[in-house]
Protein backbone atom coordinates (compact mmCIF):
# COMPACT_ATOMS: atom_id res chain seq x y z
CA UNK A 1 0.00 0.00 0.00
CA UNK A 2 1.01 3.45 -0.90
CA UNK A 3 -0.08 6.99 0.62
CA UNK A 4 0.96 9.82 -0.15
CA UNK A 5 0.18 12.95 1.87
CA UNK A 6 1.05 16.38 0.35
CA UNK A 7 0.29 20.62 -0.05
CA UNK A 8 1.04 23.19 1.64
CA UNK A 9 -1.10 22.86 4.78
CA UNK A 10 1.25 20.62 6.71
CA UNK A 11 -0.05 20.94 10.15
CA UNK A 12 -3.07 18.99 8.85
CA UNK A 13 -0.65 16.58 6.72
CA UNK A 14 1.17 16.04 10.06
CA UNK A 15 -2.34 15.23 11.92
CA UNK A 16 -2.62 12.75 9.01
CA UNK A 17 -0.02 10.72 9.25
CA UNK A 18 -0.02 10.90 13.24
CA UNK A 19 -3.36 9.14 12.93
CA UNK A 20 -1.66 6.56 10.92
CA UNK A 21 1.21 5.73 12.43
CA UNK A 22 -0.90 5.43 15.95
CA UNK A 23 -3.75 3.16 13.99
CA UNK A 24 -0.48 1.11 12.83
CA UNK A 25 1.05 1.01 16.54
CA UNK A 26 -2.45 0.58 17.85
CA UNK A 27 -3.51 -2.45 15.42
CA UNK A 28 -0.25 -3.80 13.97
CA UNK A 29 2.84 -3.50 16.13
CA UNK A 30 1.98 -1.79 19.40
CA UNK A 31 6.18 -2.70 20.07
CA UNK A 32 6.98 -0.13 17.40
CA UNK A 33 9.85 -2.41 15.65
CA UNK A 34 8.31 -2.49 12.57
CA UNK A 35 7.82 1.31 12.05
CA UNK A 36 10.78 3.11 9.94
CA UNK A 37 10.95 7.20 9.67
CA UNK A 38 13.50 8.04 6.81
CA UNK A 39 14.61 11.69 5.88
CA UNK A 40 13.81 11.67 1.80
CA UNK A 41 15.79 14.76 1.43
CA UNK A 42 19.64 13.32 2.57
CA UNK A 43 18.36 9.17 2.42
CA UNK A 44 19.67 7.26 -0.68
CA UNK A 45 18.38 4.63 -2.56
CA UNK A 46 19.84 2.00 -0.59
CA UNK A 47 18.56 3.54 2.95
CA UNK A 48 14.98 3.55 1.10
CA UNK A 49 15.44 -0.11 -0.28
CA UNK A 50 16.78 -1.53 3.03
CA UNK A 51 13.59 -0.21 5.01
CA UNK A 52 10.79 -0.98 2.38
CA UNK A 53 12.20 -4.70 1.60
CA UNK A 54 13.10 -5.88 4.88
CA UNK A 55 10.90 -7.92 6.73
CA UNK A 56 9.67 -8.43 10.57
CA UNK A 57 8.94 -11.45 12.20
CA UNK A 58 7.40 -9.48 15.17
CA UNK A 59 4.28 -7.92 12.96
CA UNK A 60 2.81 -8.48 10.12
CA UNK A 61 3.53 -5.58 7.74
CA UNK A 62 6.05 -2.56 8.22
CA UNK A 63 5.32 0.73 7.80
CA UNK A 64 7.93 2.68 6.13
CA UNK A 65 7.20 6.97 6.25
CA UNK A 66 9.45 8.79 3.61
CA UNK A 67 9.09 12.51 4.63
CA UNK A 68 10.34 15.30 2.06
CA UNK A 69 11.60 13.24 -0.68
CA UNK A 70 10.82 16.35 -2.95
CA UNK A 71 13.93 17.64 -1.49
CA UNK A 72 16.55 15.58 -2.24
CA UNK A 73 19.36 17.03 -4.09
CA UNK A 74 19.82 13.24 -5.85
CA UNK A 75 17.93 13.65 -9.55
CA UNK A 76 19.07 9.91 -9.81
CA UNK A 77 17.06 9.08 -6.77
CA UNK A 78 13.12 9.65 -8.13
CA UNK A 79 13.69 7.76 -11.21
CA UNK A 80 15.48 4.99 -9.09
CA UNK A 81 12.40 5.08 -6.58
CA UNK A 82 9.78 5.12 -9.07
CA UNK A 83 11.18 2.27 -10.65
CA UNK A 84 11.30 0.28 -7.52
CA UNK A 85 7.63 1.29 -6.58
CA UNK A 86 6.43 0.21 -10.29
CA UNK A 87 8.34 -3.45 -10.13
CA UNK A 88 7.50 -4.30 -6.62
CA UNK A 89 5.04 -6.94 -6.76
CA UNK A 90 4.21 -7.14 -2.89
CA UNK A 91 2.11 -4.42 -1.22
CA UNK A 92 2.06 -5.87 2.03
CA UNK A 93 4.36 -2.82 3.44
CA UNK A 94 2.57 0.22 4.20
CA UNK A 95 4.86 3.04 2.13
CA UNK A 96 3.61 6.83 3.15
CA UNK A 97 5.26 9.62 1.31
CA UNK A 98 4.91 13.02 3.34
CA UNK A 99 5.95 16.52 1.89
CA UNK A 100 4.92 19.99 2.69
CA UNK A 101 7.01 21.29 -0.10
CA UNK A 102 5.03 19.92 -3.48
CA UNK A 103 1.63 20.21 -4.38
CA UNK A 104 -0.46 20.66 -7.66
CA UNK A 105 -2.15 23.39 -8.93
CA UNK A 106 -4.65 24.67 -11.90
CA UNK A 107 -3.23 26.59 -14.23
CA UNK A 108 -5.48 27.76 -17.67
CA UNK A 109 -7.36 24.87 -16.98
CA UNK A 110 -4.79 22.15 -16.02
CA UNK A 111 -2.82 21.41 -13.56
CA UNK A 112 0.62 21.73 -12.57
CA UNK A 113 2.43 20.17 -10.16
CA UNK A 114 4.57 22.68 -8.09
CA UNK A 115 7.42 22.88 -5.61
CA UNK A 116 7.74 25.44 -2.77
CA UNK A 117 10.93 26.50 -1.18
CA UNK A 118 11.94 28.00 1.80
CA UNK A 119 10.71 31.15 1.09
CA UNK A 120 7.60 30.27 0.07
CA UNK A 121 7.76 30.18 -4.13
CA UNK A 122 6.51 28.07 -6.47
CA UNK A 123 8.44 26.32 -9.46
CA UNK A 124 7.62 23.85 -11.66
CA UNK A 125 8.68 20.49 -10.57
CA UNK A 126 11.73 18.98 -13.02
CA UNK A 127 11.05 16.26 -15.12
CA UNK A 128 12.32 13.43 -13.17
CA UNK A 129 10.50 14.43 -9.92
CA UNK A 130 7.48 15.32 -11.52
CA UNK A 131 7.21 11.55 -12.81
CA UNK A 132 7.83 10.39 -9.44
CA UNK A 133 4.85 12.82 -8.44
CA UNK A 134 2.62 12.14 -11.17
CA UNK A 135 2.73 8.58 -9.81
CA UNK A 136 2.26 9.32 -6.09
CA UNK A 137 -0.28 11.68 -6.85
CA UNK A 138 -2.29 8.67 -8.91
CA UNK A 139 -2.44 6.20 -5.73
CA UNK A 140 -5.69 5.66 -4.18
CA UNK A 141 -4.80 6.96 -1.07
CA UNK A 142 -3.07 9.96 -1.98
CA UNK A 143 -4.53 12.86 -0.41
CA UNK A 144 -3.46 16.98 -0.58
CA UNK A 145 -3.68 19.09 2.03
CA UNK A 146 -4.51 23.08 0.29
CA UNK A 147 -4.47 25.76 2.29
CA UNK A 148 -7.79 26.43 4.07
CA UNK A 149 -9.69 29.66 3.02
CA UNK A 150 -10.94 31.83 6.38
CA UNK A 151 -14.42 30.60 6.67
CA UNK A 152 -12.91 26.79 6.37
CA UNK A 153 -9.88 27.88 8.84
CA UNK A 154 -12.79 28.89 11.19
CA UNK A 155 -15.05 25.92 10.72
CA UNK A 156 -11.30 23.98 11.59
CA UNK A 157 -10.97 25.86 14.14
CA UNK A 158 -14.56 24.84 15.88
CA UNK A 159 -14.07 21.25 15.47
CA UNK A 160 -10.62 21.45 16.97
CA UNK A 161 -11.59 22.70 20.39
CA UNK A 162 -14.55 20.30 20.04
CA UNK A 163 -12.13 16.87 19.92
CA UNK A 164 -10.08 19.16 22.87
CA UNK A 165 -13.55 19.44 24.71
CA UNK A 166 -14.71 23.09 24.87
CA UNK A 167 -16.54 24.89 22.65
CA UNK A 168 -16.34 28.50 20.44
CA UNK A 169 -18.71 30.68 19.36
CA UNK A 170 -18.43 31.93 15.37
CA UNK A 171 -17.53 34.98 16.61
CA UNK A 172 -14.32 33.96 18.53
CA UNK A 173 -13.08 31.46 16.08
CA UNK A 174 -13.31 34.06 13.14
CA UNK A 175 -11.31 36.27 14.83
CA UNK A 176 -8.72 33.70 16.03
CA UNK A 177 -7.83 33.04 12.95
CA UNK A 178 -7.57 36.80 11.93
CA UNK A 179 -5.15 37.19 14.62
CA UNK A 180 -3.22 34.02 13.72
CA UNK A 181 -3.25 34.88 9.84
CA UNK A 182 -4.70 31.37 9.23
CA UNK A 183 -1.41 29.90 10.92
CA UNK A 184 -2.68 26.23 12.00
CA UNK A 185 0.34 25.58 13.65
CA UNK A 186 -0.22 28.88 15.91
CA UNK A 187 -3.91 28.54 16.28
CA UNK A 188 -3.39 25.20 17.40
CA UNK A 189 -1.43 26.67 20.13
CA UNK A 190 -3.83 29.20 20.98
CA UNK A 191 -6.58 27.13 21.34
CA UNK A 192 -4.71 24.70 24.27
CA UNK A 193 -3.83 28.25 25.65
CA UNK A 194 -8.07 29.39 25.57
CA UNK A 195 -9.10 26.16 26.70
CA UNK A 196 -6.74 25.98 29.79
CA UNK A 197 -7.38 29.96 30.67
CA UNK A 198 -11.44 29.16 30.76
CA UNK A 199 -10.94 25.85 32.89
CA UNK A 200 -8.55 27.71 35.02
CA UNK A 201 -11.08 30.91 35.43
CA UNK A 202 -14.14 28.55 35.80
CA UNK A 203 -12.66 25.31 37.43
CA UNK A 204 -16.13 24.38 37.91
CA UNK A 205 -16.51 23.54 34.46
CA UNK A 206 -13.95 20.82 34.59
CA UNK A 207 -15.27 18.92 37.33
CA UNK A 208 -18.76 18.98 36.08
CA UNK A 209 -17.79 17.54 32.75
CA UNK A 210 -19.08 21.12 31.49
CA UNK A 211 -17.26 22.12 27.80
CA UNK A 212 -15.60 25.34 28.20
CA UNK A 213 -16.68 28.02 25.73
CA UNK A 214 -14.19 30.17 24.65
CA UNK A 215 -15.90 33.58 23.29
CA UNK A 216 -14.23 36.31 21.06
CA UNK A 217 -13.53 38.31 24.47
CA UNK A 218 -11.00 35.63 25.55
CA UNK A 219 -9.67 35.30 22.30
CA UNK A 220 -8.76 39.54 21.74
CA UNK A 221 -7.83 39.07 25.56
CA UNK A 222 -5.29 36.41 25.27
CA UNK A 223 -3.95 37.11 21.38
CA UNK A 224 -4.49 40.50 21.14
CA UNK A 225 -0.56 42.57 21.65
CA UNK A 226 0.78 39.14 20.66
CA UNK A 227 3.74 39.52 18.39
CA UNK A 228 1.40 39.12 15.29
CA UNK A 229 -0.57 42.29 16.35
CA UNK A 230 2.87 43.94 17.61
CA UNK A 231 4.41 43.71 14.22
CA UNK A 232 1.67 45.35 12.75
CA UNK A 233 2.34 48.47 14.90
CA UNK A 234 6.33 47.53 13.94
CA UNK A 235 5.69 47.56 10.10
CA UNK A 236 3.47 50.16 10.60
CA UNK A 237 6.30 52.43 11.76
CA UNK A 238 9.16 51.24 9.67
CA UNK A 239 6.77 52.13 6.44
CA UNK A 240 6.05 55.87 8.33
CA UNK A 241 10.11 56.35 8.82
CA UNK A 242 9.47 56.50 12.18
CA UNK A 243 12.62 54.85 13.47
CA UNK A 244 12.60 55.41 16.99
CA UNK A 245 9.15 53.73 17.00
CA UNK A 246 9.99 50.66 15.36
CA UNK A 247 13.60 50.76 17.26
CA UNK A 248 11.18 51.06 20.71
CA UNK A 249 8.30 48.07 19.88
CA UNK A 250 11.69 45.86 18.50
CA UNK A 251 13.37 46.45 22.27
CA UNK A 252 9.72 45.69 23.79
CA UNK A 253 9.53 42.29 21.96
CA UNK A 254 13.40 41.31 22.76
CA UNK A 255 12.20 42.40 26.70
CA UNK A 256 9.29 40.13 26.39
CA UNK A 257 10.90 37.05 25.84
CA UNK A 258 10.76 36.41 22.00
CA UNK A 259 13.07 34.46 20.81
CA UNK A 260 15.50 35.36 17.99
CA UNK A 261 14.79 32.73 15.80
CA UNK A 262 10.82 33.55 16.41
CA UNK A 263 11.26 37.17 15.91
CA UNK A 264 13.21 36.93 12.52
CA UNK A 265 10.67 34.46 11.19
CA UNK A 266 7.43 36.20 12.53
CA UNK A 267 9.44 39.90 10.51
CA UNK A 268 10.10 37.81 7.60
CA UNK A 269 6.36 36.28 7.30
CA UNK A 270 5.19 39.84 7.76
CA UNK A 271 6.80 41.49 4.86
CA UNK A 272 6.20 38.67 2.45
CA UNK A 273 2.70 39.40 2.93
CA UNK A 274 3.31 42.72 2.47
CA UNK A 275 5.45 42.12 -0.62
CA UNK A 276 2.55 39.97 -2.36
CA UNK A 277 0.00 42.88 -1.38
CA UNK A 278 2.36 45.08 -3.03
CA UNK A 279 2.24 43.21 -6.33
CA UNK A 280 -1.38 42.52 -6.31
CA UNK A 281 -1.96 46.23 -6.16
CA UNK A 282 0.62 47.27 -8.84
CA UNK A 283 -1.58 44.81 -10.91
CA UNK A 284 -4.42 46.54 -10.03
CA UNK A 285 -6.18 43.78 -7.84
CA UNK A 286 -9.19 44.87 -5.20
CA UNK A 287 -9.08 43.91 -1.68
CA UNK A 288 -11.42 41.11 -2.27
CA UNK A 289 -9.23 39.54 -4.89
CA UNK A 290 -6.46 39.85 -2.86
CA UNK A 291 -8.10 37.90 -0.22
CA UNK A 292 -8.96 35.36 -2.33
CA UNK A 293 -6.17 34.56 -4.16
CA UNK A 294 -3.48 35.02 -1.23
CA UNK A 295 -5.43 32.86 1.14
CA UNK A 296 -5.56 36.29 3.68
CA UNK A 297 -7.93 37.41 6.22
CA UNK A 298 -9.91 40.95 5.21
CA UNK A 299 -8.11 42.14 8.66
CA UNK A 300 -4.52 41.40 7.56
CA UNK A 301 -5.31 42.15 3.51
CA UNK A 302 -6.91 46.05 4.75
CA UNK A 303 -3.59 46.40 7.52
CA UNK A 304 -1.43 45.68 4.64
CA UNK A 305 -2.96 47.75 1.68
CA UNK A 306 -2.57 50.64 4.40
CA UNK A 307 0.96 50.11 5.03
CA UNK A 308 2.57 48.89 1.71
CA UNK A 309 1.19 52.49 0.26
CA UNK A 310 4.73 53.78 1.66
CA UNK A 311 6.62 50.61 -0.35
CA UNK A 312 7.45 50.62 -3.42
CA UNK A 313 8.13 46.27 -4.69
CA UNK A 314 11.68 46.99 -5.39
CA UNK A 315 12.08 48.42 -1.49
CA UNK A 316 10.29 45.76 -0.02
CA UNK A 317 12.38 42.61 -2.20
CA UNK A 318 15.34 44.59 -0.90
CA UNK A 319 14.06 44.48 2.70
CA UNK A 320 12.92 40.77 2.55
CA UNK A 321 16.67 39.83 1.07
CA UNK A 322 17.97 41.78 4.18
CA UNK A 323 15.89 40.14 6.16
CA UNK A 324 16.83 36.50 5.16
CA UNK A 325 20.11 37.44 4.68
CA UNK A 326 19.99 38.23 8.67
CA UNK A 327 18.16 34.98 9.72
CA UNK A 328 21.61 33.36 7.75
CA UNK A 329 23.93 35.43 10.28
CA UNK A 330 22.19 34.60 13.41
CA UNK A 331 21.74 31.11 12.59
CA UNK A 332 25.68 31.00 11.80
CA UNK A 333 26.59 32.85 15.10
CA UNK A 334 27.88 35.67 12.94
CA UNK A 335 25.88 38.75 15.05
CA UNK A 336 22.70 38.90 17.41
CA UNK A 337 19.04 39.51 16.28
CA UNK A 338 18.17 42.83 18.17
CA UNK A 339 21.97 44.03 16.53
CA UNK A 340 20.98 43.54 12.68
CA UNK A 341 17.81 44.18 13.12
CA UNK A 342 18.25 47.80 14.72
CA UNK A 343 20.95 48.35 11.81
CA UNK A 344 18.50 47.56 8.95
CA UNK A 345 16.02 49.82 10.66
CA UNK A 346 18.18 52.72 11.03
CA UNK A 347 19.58 52.05 6.98
CA UNK A 348 15.23 52.34 5.86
Amino acid sequence: MIIFLYGDDSFRSRQKLNELKEKFLREVDPSGNSLTALDGETAPMEKINEAIGSGTLLAKKRMVIIENIFSNKSQAVFGQILNYLKNKKTTDNIIIFWDSAVKAKKSKNREEALKIDSEGREKKLPADPLKLFEFLAKQKYAQQFNALSNTEAAGWAKKEVEARGGKITARAAQTLISLTGGDLWQASNEINKLLNYKLGKEPKLAEGGEPAIIEAEDVELLTRGNFDENIFALTDAVSSKNKALAAKLLEEQIEAGLTDSHLIVMIIRQFRILLQIRQALDLGHTSRKMISQLKLHPFIVQKGINQVRNFSLPALKNILNELVKIDYRMKTGQADAKTMLNLLIAKM
